[in-house]
């Protein structure tokens, strides 16, 4: 389980394929206190560490994943948010992350809010998982949804977050990752079983 609060930027240095699995090699200040068999948040995709080496690890994505996520459309030198799993004792800073990606969304729109960043954000299936100040995963980054649609919702993100994070990498058009609360899955799932 993660908390969605970002603990630092990876890169990717090389991606090797093998049948319909991608093997991601990635440099990060974190990567030598990694161990395999770890889970981490790879810009919100729950990976296993399957080798560490010299500040570098390497996770694999299989085709589902693959699918469901942005990370096929990975290079090398790309900006990846990394995040450990939650420690027991932690504190509980973002929201339940599971590193489920439900889907993509694409970059509808990007404006400069006088301090802070507004995206808007176009899911690319309706979903009706978002409520207005509610909670959202976008690229593994726990954050607060407003004028929220079926189809599209926005997110301010502050400079903080903008210089440690990858969401000031992202241009009008871009692939994210997208994590539903999963408290909504639940109640969508039980009102329409008990209907």
């Amino acid at each position: 389980m993660f908390t969605g609060i970002i603990e630092t930027l990876g890169k990717v240095i090389e991606i090797q394929t093998e049948g319909l699995n991608k093997h991601f090699l990635i440099e990060s200040e974190i990567s030598n206190e990694l161990k395999a068999d770890e889970s981490v948040s790879h810009d919100g995709v729950c990976l296993t560490v399957t080798e560490v080496e010299k500040g570098k690890h390497k996770v694999t994505a299989v085709d589902e994943t693959l699918k469901k996520s942005n990370l096929g459309n990975w290079k090398p030198g790309d900006k990846i948010n990394l995040e450990r799993a939650m420690l027991a004792k932690g504190r509980f800073d973002g929201h339940v992350v599971q590193g489920h990606v439900d889907q993509k969304a694409f970059v509808k729109n990007i404006e400069n809010a006088e301090g802070s960043t507004v995206f808007t954000f176009h899911l690319i299936q309706p979903s009706p998982l978002m409520v207005e100040k509610g909670s959202v995963t976008v690229n593994g980054i726990s954050l607060t949804c407003f004028d929220v649609a079926l189809d599209s919702f926005k997110v301010t993100i502050i400079p903080y977050t903008m210089e440690h994070t990858n969401m000031g990498k992202l241009n009008k058009g871009d692939e994210v990752n997208i994590e539903f609360d999963i408290i909504g899955k639940y109640v969508k799932k039980l009102t329409e079983y008990y209907r």
